[in-house]
């Protein structure tokens, strides 16, 4: 049998002593969890991003996630428009083929109809009798008359201003496809819509 003094210290020993080891155990175990956590992630080649450095495991998931979906929501840049460029033009018209070169040293991918009757074609795309020229074209839907230059049809094809088309009237000296020399005649290509309203939409000064 065990002496009041034994008894004593064993009801001390169960009572006080043996739950402050327990807890002291339990916190010794913890630091060498968080320690060994820390040198893990410190010892890592993987890049810590910054969601990562800042939030729980879960919060940085969500982060990286948004961040994704931004970069797959991000529309691509848009392509290039198509020069394709379909000409009518009278079969004897000799400065037509040559408009046609210059749209094709610009990049154009030129369709080309040559038919006796031209003013027909005029009349199909409602081209106004004041700003008639030698042929026609249709580029991406749009009406180009007579030699404008490819510059102003490809400004035409990025601004896409609610127009029909563009004309250079007549036939002027110095125009694409109407080289003579050095000379040039001052010229003005213009807009037109379907109201046969018309404005300036680049004017070229003489040489």
């Amino acid at each position: 049998m065990m002496t009041n003094k034994e008894s004593l210290l064993l009801y001390c020993w169960q009572k006080f002593l043996l739950p402050m080891l327990r807890r002291a155990a339990v916190q010794v175990l913890v630091m060498i969890c968080l320690t060994a956590g820390v040198l893990g992630i410190l010892g890592s080649t993987a890049p810590m991003s910054h969601a990562e450095a800042i939030f729980p495991t879960s919060v940085a998931g969500n982060a990286q996630l948004a961040t994704t979906s931004r970069i797959h929501n991000q529309q691509p840049p848009l392509k290039s428009t198509a020069l394709n460029a379909t000409v009518y033009h009278s079969p004897d018209c000799n400065c037509c083929g040559g408009w046609i070169d210059h749209l094709k040293a610009q990049g154009f991918k030129i369709t080309d109809f040559s038919t006796p009757d031209i003013e027909t074609v005029k009349q199909k795309y409602n081209v106004p009798d004041n700003l008639s020229s030698c042929h026609t074209a249709i580029v991406n839907g749009y009406v180009i008359e007579g030699h404008v230059p490819a510059d102003d049809i490809k400004r035409l094809l990025q601004e896409q201003p609610n127009v029909a088309g563009l004309s250079v009237p007549q036939m002027p000296v110095g125009t694409p496809g109407m080289e003579m020399g050095n000379r040039k005649d001052p010229f003005s290509v213009l807009s037109f819509d379907r109201k046969n309203s018309v404005a300036v939409f680049n004017k070229y000064p003489s040489s």
